[in-house]
């Protein structure tokens, strides 16, 4: 049976996208296609997202992996249920599965964490994380309606579509489903987003590895149940495994007044058979019921010199990943992204850019791309924290001898919109180099490791590397920013406390309150021992003048070094890619949360004669198995003004 390479559908003909791309010559179904993380090449696995390439990476997929020696378990009277710890509120409302001690996260994690809430009603608020309750990757969802302060579990019923875009059959079923967002629009309604994908050989004898993003909407009830069937905001069916569509992010245009006022915009990173990696967009203009043919964001620009040998086909900026799309007041779409074409100037020079496009037409065409920053990533794992770490990701190396920060880390940024001033355009970005990084103490770039990850000096030397949140402004409605021509050692810092000067900061979230004020949480190494033991808390920044930003803790207590989904040193590997903020007024930062201890059925138990009973366990690294779970905070925002923390 002869069947075509890609067939990208939407809720509108999408002709024009399929001219647009290469690869679209008849192949015959094999069994042995490959699994999708196969057919990338070395700069896609580089870039490619953490939950996709936890879940598509046959070296992250094991049936089962041992985390516990037999012997370390002992009995706890915890039932796993939702506590609150101290000021922070457990979001994630489900009791913790009882997990085989072999099988850590599967059916218990909650990560990659995203928040909104109502603009006509901030008491009303949705949440939503890659959630691991059903034993794969799922999209789940939480509201509350009071603020933040207490939630309810809701689930996505995103387990199939209808249709016969898939191989001729009446249903697709999916077998994971992650990278969330939400949104609100202005009528009161929430919207979801999902990424979808199948696995192929690697995990099932099904040979489909399509994958696809849909839009889900709570009409009217604040997130208490959603809409079945999603609507697809793009779909590609795929049994070669060379296409995945991957990191989609969401934004809803909630000003009063825009020309484009509820339209919901959808951008996501296309990993094409030729080795590219474009960033898309599509809206909709009818509450999601549909979405337009996909545009090209990322097109040809000036400042994409290196292509990697990938198709040029869509322009030269080929190379890219972490799209966030945002409005201002006017209805101007801003897509900021991280992108990899940039030149380098010396051999040892690793840096990458930030570029951004603009629309003024509500998504139907994009400015050239132009640069917002430059950035330097975080370093190679396996460089820093052992061989077998991590192998082909960057993470948050401790600066103590142990090597237990593994779990899979970018840099990536993030835009708003200053409500009160449509022509101020804030965008963060964290970078390995930038005002506090300590060159003379030794943290200098060395250039790439051979899977493509960035190497330094001094990463593991207390006071040498760190990474900072850094800010980069435009006061021109995004015509120029200040990081265009200002390396990020100069840049502005979000990070100012005396505590942050020389630890690290990663995993930011950014965004205006309806008074002007500029929002930034973000993990957080200054507390306690996290610098040199790789635990870490969450803190929030602010600023009314975006110069001097004050910084407020926002976790109760330090939480240790992740251990679900275990490598075989005993150290989490995943622990997510981004985190959320809300901020109308105070703010809402969401984040995974590794405090709670994880469960498992004790050894020898639930024999004949034997009750079952349920015990704590320690990981093979010696430190107590512990949970992920998604916590928040109603935190009033610290005012900068004099650059110390509060």
């Amino acid at each position: 049976m002869k069947l075509r390479l890609l067939r990208l559908f939407t809720a509108v003909p999408v002709a024009g996208l399929l001219a647009l791309q290469a690869g679209t010559m008849p192949v015959t179904i094999t069994a042995n296609a490959g699994t999708t993380y196969d057919h990338l090449t070395k700069m896609q696995k580089r870039i490619l997202s953490g939950f996709a390439s936890l879940e598509l990476n046959p070296a992250t997929t094991p049936s089962a992996r041992a985390l516990q020696s037999q012997g370390n378990y002992k009995p706890t009277s915890d039932d796993g249920c939702p506590v609150n710890l101290g000021s922070n509120i457990k979001v994630n409302q489900n009791c913790l599965n009882i997990a085989d001690g072999n099988l850590q996260g599967r059916g218990q994690a909650q990560n990659e964490t995203t928040i909104a809430q109502d603009p006509v009603n901030p008491n009303r608020v949705v949440a939503s994380s890659n959630d691991y309750r059903r034993g794969d990757g799922g999209c789940f969802t939480e509201y509350s309606r009071d603020g933040g302060s207490s939630w309810t579990d809701t689930s996505i019923p995103m387990g199939f579509t209808s249709g016969t875009n898939f191989g001729g059959v009446p249903r697709q079923y999916w077998q994971a489903g992650g990278d969330p967002a939400v949104a609100w629009d202005t009528k009161g309604n929430a919207y979801m987003q999902c990424m979808v994908f199948q696995r192929g050989p690697g995990t099932t004898n099904n040979p489909d590895l399509s994958s696809a993003v849909y839009v889900f909407r709570s009409t009217g009830n604040g997130g208490a149940s959603w809409n079945f069937l999603g609507r697809p905001a793009v779909e590609t069916y795929d049994v070669t495994g060379a296409i995945l569509n991957d990191k989609p992010y969401m934004t809803i245009d909630t000003k009063s007044g825009s020309p484009f006022q509820d339209r919901i915009y959808m951008t996501w990173t296309l990993f094409a058979a030729d080795g590219s990696a474009y960033i898309y967009e599509v809206h909709s203009n009818d509450y999601g019921q549909s979405f337009s043919s996909p545009v090209v964001v990322s097109r040809t620009s000036a400042l994409c010199v290196n292509t990697f040998g990938a198709g040029t086909a869509q322009g030269n900026c080929n190379q890219n990943q972490f799209s966030d799309p945002f409005t201002g007041s006017d209805g101007s779409l801003y897509v900021v992204f991280a992108n990899y074409n940039n030149a380098l100037t010396t051999a040892t020079d690793n840096h990458n850019q930030v570029l951004l496009a603009k629309s003024v037409d509500g998504g139907a065409t994009f400015s050239a791309p132009i640069k917002v920053s430059d950035y330097y990533d975080l370093p190679d794992c396996n460089t820093y924290q052992g061989a077998g770490q991590d192998p082909g990701r960057a993470c948050v190396p401790e600066k103590g001898a142990s090597n237990h920060s593994v779990f899979r880390a970018a840099n990536y940024p993030v835009g708003s919109v200053n409500p009160r001033d449509a022509s101020q355009v804030a965008v963060t970005v964290a970078s390995y180099i930038n005002p506090h990084s300590n060159e003379a103490n030794g943290c200098v770039p060395t250039g790439f490791a051979a899977d493509g990850q960035n190497t330094f000096t001094g990463v593991k030397t207390p006071g040498a590397c760190n990474n900072d949140i850094l800010l980069s402004v435009s006061n021109d409605g995004g015509t120029t920013f200040t990081g265009q021509t200002t390396d990020p050692r100069q840049l502005t810092s979000v990070t100012q406390a005396p505590g942050q000067a020389t630890t690290d900061q990663f995993w930011q979230w950014a965004t205006f309150t309806k008074d002007g004020r500029l929002a930034v949480s973000y993990y957080d190494r200054q507390y306690g021992i996290d610098e040199t033991n790789g635990s870490s808390d969450i803190a929030l920044s602010g600023s009314k003048d975006l110069v001097h930003f004050a910084t407020r803790r926002v976790t109760s207590s330090s939480m240790p070094y992740p251990t679900q989904f275990p490598n075989g040193f005993g150290n989490g590997s995943f622990l997510g890619d981004y985190s959320g903020l809300s901020a109308v007024t105070d703010a809402l930062p969401l984040w995974s949360d590794t405090r709670s201890p994880d469960l498992f059925l004790c050894p020898g138990t639930g024999a004949p004669g034997v009750p079952p009973s349920i015990c704590t366990g320690t990981s093979t690294s010696g430190s107590p198995a512990n949970d992920q779970d998604i916590f928040t905070a109603k935190v009033a925002i610290p005012s900068g003004g004099n650059g110390g923390g509060d």
